[in-house]
């Protein structure tokens, strides 16, 4: 009977340090990054959705590289932002500038600058898949 409470609290206690190790990882890899869905909508075009959300980068912060299951459509409101996709020179980009990038290009996007940089983005997506997908 001993032996099995060990047992059970040992997996307890592995299992608490494992998820918060896994919390803390997650949190490291966002620090600074911040998007926001304001808006969601299906679309006519069948299986199909818009999303708008407001990206917000901290100085220095990058949002690490990853794709979309559709295109995206941005505005830069405040700062400035380089914009990574493979396969295209770096664009910085800064308040007014537009951009956009294919489905499924995997990109990144990094504030190099000392003041926050704000994005207004518009996703146009499969519908039911998560809007963004990290890429190693």
């Amino acid at each position: 009977m001993k032996k099995t409470k060990f047992k059970i609290a040992a997996l307890i206690v592995v299992g608490t340090l494992l998820a918060l190790f896994g919390m803390q990882t997650l949190n490291a890899q966002q620090t600074g990054f911040k998007r926001v869905e304001l808006q969601k909508q299906d679309l006519s075009a069948h299986g199909r959705e818009a999303v708008v959300a407001a990206v917000e980068f901290s100085p220095g912060a990058v949002a690490g590289k990853h794709t979309h299951p559709g295109e995206e459509l941005g505005y830069v409101l405040d700062g400035t932002l380089v914009l990574e996709v493979d396969g295209r020179p770096p664009m910085t980009l800064k308040a007014g500038d537009v951009y956009f990038i294919d489905a499924g290009r995997v990109h990144d996007g990094k504030n190099l600058g000392s003041t926050p940089a704000k994005v207004l983005v518009t996703y146009v997506v499969e519908k039911g898949k998560p809007v963004a997908t990290s890429v190693k």
